[in-house]
């Protein structure tokens, strides 16, 4: 069997692009669309926006392509601007992946299934408020703590599951959209009747922050990036697996897009965090309105597997160059995963679970999230500069510096129009310098 520190190579394309859907379709996509309006009370805005975003996102894929096959290892940011900048770039990289990136998703997609669940049925909530509160955290910890059991069992059963997971949300999507713009009972006047959009600063600031919810909602992109190590033909597979992935995840969510439109008037949509299930609702009547709200909540299970999947095989790389904790690398003998790093990585997000919630980190993970991803994709003209290479990304060099000039053009927007949030983003990061050292002197020491 084919190893590479560690790790083997068993994941092909199939369960490759599975992982990229997985881990880009989340609880974004069914939550953000109503507060986007609520926010630019235009439908074809709205709708250009998810088509910008999702155009930002492939650039990135493309880009992202080249650099895994340069750095075929377990890591993705990690491991890439370990290698083209210095060790202290991947560290920041991973220490925000640790504190956001996954774990941070992993619980907002746990909460979200227990309030899409709550929202079904109820009953499962107790008797009064407080009850409610205390066993929606205790039902989204045991829902991680289930599938953090599944992955500790070993990479092909659990890309098994991924794959049936995933299979089973793309299908209740595409359905979704069919039966709504074909049978239900909604109105494409509901594109017209929009307020007029200025386009001074105040409004090119919402655009910003506007566009950083909706890369929240497109992160993922990257995905196979990350279990470089574990990818069969890694030179001809990544690269597909990331454009096939974001493609299809940028038809799926322009088609949810046009349901919730053709569903609800912006008025009505505006400010709704379970717009999916209202937009069922209006398009096929109550009746319905359950099944499609406990269906939309089960396909968030994809996307908390495939975070639980990507987040500690990046643990496991830094802990690799000694700069993390050292039995966060150790691999499961019987079932080859990093096992250590897959419960590390559980206990973080039950933490957050039980400390925060979706709408209050949203904004802190997508100015977090959106820093390295720009020092990763600029890394590819470093790394044109360095010769022959397995794999030549298309468009060069202008779908790199679209990625790169939208990127920043988003991130300064959104500080601009949230200050505070965009402040703990890079504080965090910051904070991760003093780790860095602190880790380096540890190894050293011992």
């Amino acid at each position: 069997m084919n190893m590479n520190n560690g790790l083997a190579r068993k994941l092909g394309l199939f369960p490759l692009t599975n992982i990229v859907i997985a881990n880009m379709i989340g609880a974004g996509i069914f939550t953000t669309s109503g507060l986007l309006m609520a926010r630019l009370h235009h439908p074809p805005l709205l709708l250009g926006l998810w088509v910008l975003g999702g155009l930002i996102a492939l650039c990135g894929a493309f880009s992202y392509g080249e650099l895994g096959a340069a750095f075929p290892q377990a890591g993705g940011e990690y491991v890439f601007l370990s290698r083209l900048y210095h060790p202290l770039f991947g560290f920041l990289s991973g220490w925000v992946s640790f504190l956001v990136g996954f774990s941070a998703p992993i619980a907002a997609s746990a909460i979200g299934l227990t309030e899409y669940a709550a929202r079904a049925f109820p009953v499962i909530l107790g008797q009064n408020a407080v009850q409610a509160v205390i066993l929606k955290k205790i039902y989204a910890v045991a829902i991680i703590g289930l599938f953090t059991f599944i992955h500790l069992q070993g990479l092909r059963f659990g890309s098994g599951v991924q794959n049936v997971l995933t299979g089973l949300k793309v299908g209740l999507i595409v359905a979704l959209i069919l039966a709504g713009l074909f049978l239900g009972h909604g109105s494409w006047s509901n594109l017209t009747g929009f307020e007029s959009f200025r386009f001074s600063l105040g409004g090119w600031k919402g655009i910003g922050l506007s566009l950083m919810w909706i890369m929240f909602a497109y992160s993922g992109w990257n995905a196979s990036a990350y279990v470089g190590s574990e990818i069969k033909d890694p030179t001809r597979n990544l690269p597909r697996s990331l454009l096939l992935g974001t493609g299809a995840v940028i038809l799926l969510y322009i088609g949810l897009n046009l349901f919730y439109i053709y569903a609800l008037p912006w008025p009505k949509m505006s400010g709704v965090i379970a717009v999916g299930g209202l937009a069922a609702e209006n398009l096929f009547g109550t009746s319905i309105n359950k099944i499609v709200t406990l269906l939309i909540g089960f396909a968030q299970l994809s996307s908390l597997s495939a975070f639980i999947i990507l987040g500690p095989r990046v643990y496991y790389s830094m802990a690799k160059d000694g700069v993390f904790f050292k039995f966060v690398s150790d691999i499961n003998p019987r079932h080859q995963v990093p096992a250590k790093s897959i419960l590390l990585q559980a206990l973080i997000s039950a933490v957050i679970v039980l400390s925060g919630s979706f709408e209050q980190i949203l904004t802190f993970m997508g100015f977090s999230l959106g820093i390295f991803p720009l020092l990763a994709v600029f890394g590819v003209f470093k790394l044109r500069k360095r010769g022959t290479l397995p794999y030549r990304m298309p468009g060069y060099p202008l779908l790199p510096c679209f990625y790169l000039l939208a990127g920043t053009a988003i991130l300064c927007l959104a500080f601009l129009e949230r200050p505070v949030p965009s402040l703990i983003a890079l504080a965090t990061v910051a904070a991760g310098i003093p780790a860095y050292f602190s880790f380096k002197l540890l190894v050293k020491a011992s």
